[in-house]
């Protein structure tokens, strides 16, 4: 008699050095209470009979609507002080997959991909068409200054300042007054990325991840999240996964498919094959972040080799937990 497992969500909203002593207890409480609150409504979904696509766009629009992490309203700043948002979506059952780069305008990009995926033509849509089949899935779409935040616009001046160059998420932001959302942890070494991923009741996985990308980058510069493979991957025989961090090096591994391959090909335990990706393949090139994934068994594994990520899971039936560091 087969037996299916209790479905489960896990998401991450960004990995990177995130330093205790460079948080309050207040900090510590806001980004506690959002990932609690995301994981309970993609829970909810789940409870109630839901797929797992369902699941992780629900819990991604969440992270997207909160400023404290870098996608949707508050995302971070290119060079020419504009935001470029970028998303992903996969269902493990089809290997149907959706993705959307460099939109504007779009309020929540998890849903302009789930609509790319959904319209079946294209897998992966960039600005402004990926904006008119938004408009014509009749998704919200906002003026670009929805994105901003003055926190943001701050990191981007500092950067800027110091020459750095594109730097992960918002690099600066320790040198500024801290408030809850200036400054949330260690701002100069967090990697602001949002996903999920979810097993349902029918035994059906799928990822979903969002971004707006790297504070101070050159427009026109995409990286793995909308790439079905690098950042974004979910297959049914295996499992799915949604990755954070440097994007230009989870593209070079092709890390969420990797971890796919390594189940398939060799055999490996789903912490089997994302340690050896996180901590051998990426390190391997110097490559920083985390990613999370759940298998078609129902195992969550949570790696990443920085010294904290933002993260969580949420068991049907059990009562969700989030965690910030190791």
């Amino acid at each position: 008699m087969n037996h299916t497992p209790a479905p489960v969500l896990a998401i991450h909203g960004g990995a990177g050095t995130l330093s205790r002593s460079n948080i309050s207890p207040e900090q510590e409480h806001a980004y506690h209470a959002t990932l609690q609150a995301v994981l309970r409504a993609g829970q909810a979904v789940l409870e109630q009979g839901g797929t797992a696509m369902e699941a992780v766009c629900v819990a991604v629009q969440g992270l997207e609507d909160c400023p404290l992490f870098n996608a949707g309203r508050g995302a971070v700043f290119t060079a020419d002080a504009t935001h470029e948002l970028d998303a992903a979506v996969m269902d493990g059952a089809t290997l149907a997959a959706g993705a959307v780069a460099g939109v504007t305008r779009v309020r929540n990009p998890v849903h302009a991909a789930r609509a790319v995926m959904q319209n079946g033509q294209h897998v992966l849509m960039v600005g402004e068409g990926a904006e008119q089949l938004a408009r014509d899935a009749g998704l919200a779409l906002v003026e670009p200054s929805y994105f901003s935040t003055e926190a943001r616009l701050a990191q981007l001046k500092a950067a800027q300042a110091r020459a750095a160059g594109a730097v992960l998420d918002h690099d600066g932001a320790a040198a500024m007054t801290r408030t809850p959302e200036s400054a949330p942890l260690h701002e100069g070494r967090k990697m602001g990325t949002v996903g999920a991923v979810a097993l349902d009741a029918h035994g059906h996985l799928a990822a979903a991840t969002s971004t707006g990308g790297l504070t101070n980058k050159r427009p026109g510069r995409v990286g793995d999240s909308p790439l079905i493979g690098s950042g974004t991957y979910a297959d049914d025989r295996t499992a799915a996964v949604s990755c954070t961090g440097h994007g230009e090096s989870f593209i070079r591994v092709a890390a969420a498919h990797d971890v796919c391959a390594r189940m398939a090909y060799g055999g490996l335990s789903l912490e089997a094959a994302t340690q050896a990706v996180v901590h051998d393949s990426l390190s391997a090139i110097g490559g920083s972040g985390g990613l999370i994934a759940v298998d078609r068994d129902g195992n969550v594994c949570l790696p990443f080799n920085t010294e904290g990520m933002y993260r969580g899971i949420a068991r049907v039936g059990q009562v969700p937990e989030s965690f910030i560091y190791r």
